[in-house]
This record gives C-alpha cells, sequence and structure tokens, in this order.
C-alpha cells in the first residue's frame, strides 16, 4: 500500500473502489484485488485520522485544555 497518499487521495481512491464494486459487473477475481487494495486504503485512511486525533490531544492536552477523545464508531 501506498503510505504516500495523502488522506484525500487515499478516500478518493476508495471510493472509486466503492461504486465499482457496486456496480456489480466485476470478474470475481477482479472484485477481490480491487477489494483487498479498499482494504488497505480504508486502513490507511484509519491511520492517519488516528494520528492526526493523537495529534490534537497533545496540542490540546498542552495548552491546559480539557483532554480531547474521539469515540470510534463500532
Amino acid at each position: 500500500m501506498e503510505t504516500q497518499l495523502s488522506f484525500e487521495e487515499a478516500m478518493e481512491q476508495l471510493e472509486v473502489i466503492v461504486q465499482r464494486l457496486e456496480e456489480g459487473d466485476v470478474p470475481l477475481e477482479e472484485a477481490l484485488t480491487i477489494y483487498k487494495k479498499g482494504m488497505g486504503l480504508s486502513k490507511l485512511c484509519h491511520d492517519k485520522l488516528k494520528m492526526v486525533e493523537e495529534q490534537l490531544t497533545s496540542v490540546i492536552t498542552e495548552n491546559g485544555e480539557e483532554e480531547f477523545t474521539i469515540k470510534e464508531e463500532e
């Protein structure tokens, strides 16, 4: 997986993959390949969001504000 992608680039690619899979006319082998790529992109986006959350938490607590947390959806 390309870790050099920005969050926005990864999201754009992920949206294209979701659209292709939703169309339903992708051959099974290709669907599996792009699904795996989509899962990698999803993880990349999640990791980048988690990193930003940690940075925000650090900045906010350094300034004497209350601790900032984002609850993950189940």
